[in-house]
């Protein structure tokens, strides 16, 4: 009921030592992140809290996966994994990963879709970085892909 709705709501956030636990395409992203760290002056990668969300992205109840870069620091290099558009969020549903890059994101329901709302860069509002601008995205649960359009207002 309500109550099974309102948890299934909650982004959960994991802890950096459950990177192990990843699915393969996320450990990838991990593995791939740790290769440049340590090819930055041999850095190490760290992963803060809140790096790994669980939480339900197409709204059928069931946790998804989300890897945030904007949790991965490398001990020799300040701003290797984000820059002015901001950070790139991977997101696993039904076994297939996206990628996006955002300045922040979090989900909201409208109507019977479970909504993506994303903070992104300027430019994609055919403006610059500090131009405010989002993009909204739905699961097509048939086409096993976002959903997304740029309004047409008048």
């Amino acid at each position: 009921g309500a109550f099974a709705v309102f948890w299934s709501l909650l982004i959960t956030p994991a802890s950096s030592a459950d990177v192990s636990e990843l699915p393969a395409q996320l450990q990838e992203k991990v593995e791939a992140a740790r290769q440049a760290c340590t090819k930055f002056d041999n850095g190490t990668l760290h992963i803060e809290w809140g790096g790994v969300d669980r939480v339900d992205l197409d709204g059928d109840l069931y946790h998804d996966w989300v890897l945030n870069e904007r949790s991965f620091s490398c001990s020799t290099a300040v701003s290797l994994y984000c820059g002015t558009g901001g950070c790139v969020s991977h997101f696993l549903v039904e076994g297939v990963l996206h990628s996006l890059l955002n300045q922040g994101w979090g989900l909201a329901d409208l109507g019977p879709n479970r909504v993506l709302l994303a903070d992104v860069h300027g430019s994609q509002c055919g403006g610059i970085n500090p131009t405010p601008c989002v993009t909204a995205s739905t699961w097509d649960r048939d086409a096993k892909q976002w959903r997304t359009t740029g309004a047409e207002w008048e």
